[in-house]
């Protein structure tokens, strides 16, 4: 096989490009004809969260039609922005967010899950994780009410942090209430945790190999045409081109990517990312380039990726290793980029450096 790591040429044409987020990963599918068994590749995709999402999958007889399929990944992606968007003034959640303080709204179950997991991130992280920043990405010009992307003062910083606080968030039955004008943001979690609902669709509908994504969240089960596993290329962090960093081989597992190296601005020759530490109020400004977390959850994949990334190389290295969880660093050095790997990761992911 050629040179993974160029992408010109035959070589691009050898690699499956599925998708580009912003953090960047690769595909490696297999060909697209049968294994002479009356077996095929399915490959189904579209537009969803302001990107796209795409499912390969081996069809034999028996399944339902592709069409079926495709009704069936729309309909789970068009329940999780009606509920979870920051970007539509009438979903459960902007609703919720519309609404003072000391208030309460009758929540979806999705909505309640999603806010128990921030909850659980947010007290490993010692609140550094938080749902609740999107009137700090608006402020800082990187959320949906964002008007310019700049440095805020301190007052206006000051004032802001006072409404965000997975603190100010309780559940009460099927209600999500709060005690603060907070505003929750669903971005880290949102696309991992549709990926689960996919993957858990197709499985009930007998389809047992398979890798899907949404917006570069993915989840993979199962072998390819030719019995191979499915293997992810990971991306060198680096805005001139695209090169392989690593290749991984997944089987009933999640995959997730977080990375502060395309969203973000500059000013005063200081760079900010759009990915932000709730106890400062402010980017983060570590080392870590990007963090690739492998978990049985996609959704849990999601949210530990941004986690760790927000930690740091140190503090985010000390746990993965702590909760034993598959975590790929890439960090920045002087002489470029170096990586490191968890235990868990090299234990989970089958993969090889390249």
């Amino acid at each position: 096989m050629a040179d993974p790591g160029d992408f010109s040429g035959t070589a691009w044409e050898a690699w499956d490009l599925l998708s580009w987020r912003l953090i960047g990963i690769v595909v490696l599918a297999g060909v697209l004809s049968g294994c002479g068994n009356g077996n095929s590749l399915e490959i189904l995709g579209g537009p969803t969260m302001g990107s796209t999402w795409s499912i390969k999958y081996i069809r034999h007889a028996g399944l339902p039609a592709p069409a079926v399929v495709r009704a069936e990944v729309e309909t789970i992606l068009a329940d999780v922005d009606r509920q979870l968007s920051t970007y539509r003034s009438d979903s459960d959640i902007e609703r919720f967010n519309q609404l003072p303080a000391n208030a309460c709204r009758k929540m979806p179950s999705s909505v309640l899950e999603l806010v128990r997991v921030g909850e659980q991130l947010s007290s490993q992280s010692d609140g550094s994780f938080d749902l609740t920043v999107e009137p700090l990405l608006n402020l800082w010009g990187f959320g949906p009410q964002a008007r310019e992307e700049k440095v805020p003062t301190e007052q206006a910083l000051a004032e802001v942090r006072r409404r965000v606080g997975h603190r100010h968030l309780r559940i009460e039955g099927d209600d999500l209430c709060k005690d603060a004008a907070v505003e929750v943001d669903f971005n880290s979690i949102a696309a991992g945790y549709a990926v689960d609902k996919i993957a858990v669709k197709l499985e009930a509908m007998g389809i047992h190999n398979y890798l899907a994504e949404a917006t570069g969240e993915l989840k993979a089960a199962g072998r390819k045409l030719d019995g191979s596993p499915w293997r992810i290329a990971l991306e060198e962090p680096r805005d001139d081109q695209q090169v392989a960093e690593r290749i991984v081989a997944i089987d009933g597992y999640g995959l997730s990517t977080s990375g502060d190296y395309r969203n973000y601005f500059v000013q005063g020759g200081q760079r900010f990312s759009h990915t932000f530490d709730a106890r400062t109020g402010a980017p983060i400004s570590n080392a870590l380039a990007s963090v690739t977390v492998i978990h049985p959850s996609a959704l849990m994949a999601d949210g530990l990726s941004t986690l760790l990334l927000i930690l740091g190389p140190e503090r985010g290295w000390d746990y993965a290793e702590k909760h034993d969880i598959g975590a790929f660093f890439v960090i920045r050095a002087d002489t470029g980029f170096v990586t490191r790997t968890s235990h868990a990761f090299d234990r989970l992911s089958g993969g090889q450096a390249e």
